[in-house]
């Protein structure tokens, strides 16, 4: 019970036509190493900045997500495609889209949780100064096993790991942009602690490092094991990560240490709130 999943550190540039033929370039490529699931970063179309979300926003479907139904679907793979800032309704999401070996779109997550810090001195970031925040889980089924879908802030909430895995998800996966500040503390960090907690894949998909970049990515795309060992990971440069997801090795680590039947359930619990 295996298949290969590949994340695309793709260097994003303000050519929103360049961005995509590139992507869907590196799409085929992973394809051609055995890839069945590829994921993109986080704002691969686009520059990342809250002034820039507007200018490049569009609705899906749209030119973006177009391309990518069709990039998943002449390469055969299950597509993550990053994110990309999405128009509805008057309002902008940083929004990931999920195909399918088909070309259907089979969900969009919008991030739920907005990336509003500030770390003074080192970075002040406000996406609510432009974005909305989505409000639904985002889950989905493939032959190899059930996928949950988070986008970069989203990973900091191991409420929302809990609860992919409790609907039955082995490997969560965030596109993402951490920064020179809360990349070289956190990202890794962050990755090991949903994987450990939760017995679970975990996979991030960050932009290539620009630093001429009004905002400047960490870089550093990773696949973590339910043992909490960084199995795959990158530099700062465009380039591909492949890691060969073991599910019979995610089973043996539940085996060994049986977490998820010795929870108190009498004592305390996470759960989704019931949509009305």
């Amino acid at each position: 019970a295996e298949f290969r999943l590949a994340l695309v550190q793709l260097h994003v540039s303000a050519v929103k036509t360049d961005n995509l033929r590139r992507a869907r370039a590196l799409v085929k490529e992973a394809a051609g190493q055995g890839a069945k699931v590829v994921t993109l970063p986080e704002c691969f179309n686009s520059p990342y900045g809250t002034s820039f979300f507007p200018e490049y926003a569009e609705r899906i479907p749209g030119e973006s997500s177009q391309l990518l139904s069709e990039a998943a679907k002449e390469s055969g793979v299950y597509l993550i495609g990053g994110s990309i800032p999405e128009e509805d309704g008057g309002k902008l999401y940083n929004t990931c889209p999920v195909f399918g070996p088909d070309g259907s779109l089979l969900l969009k997550h919008r991030k739920i949780h907005l990336f509003d810090i500030d770390v003074p001195g080192k970075i002040r970031f406000q996406e609510s100064e432009t974005l909305s925040p989505g409000s639904s889980f985002s889950v989905f089924d493939t032959p190899f096993c059930k996928i949950g879908v988070g986008i970069c802030y989203d990973l900091r909430f191991a409420e929302l790991a809990q609860i992919y895995t409790r609907s039955g998800c082995q490997l969560l996966v965030y596109p993402g942009a951490f920064n020179m500040t809360t990349g070289p503390a956190h990202w890794e960090l962050l990755q090991r602690g949903r994987a450990v907690d939760n017995q679970v894949f975990v996979a991030t998909a960050s932009p290539a490092r620009d630093e001429t970049a009004s905002y400047t990515a960490w870089g550093h795309s990773t696949v973590v094991n339910p043992w909490g060992e960084v199995i795959a990971t990158a530099d700062a440069e465009e380039t591909i990560v492949y890691a060969d997801i073991d599910l019979q090795y995610l089973a043996e680590v539940r085996q060994q240490i049986p977490i998820h039947s010795q929870r108190r359930h009498d004592l305390y619990r996470v759960s989704a709130v019931p949509e009305d």
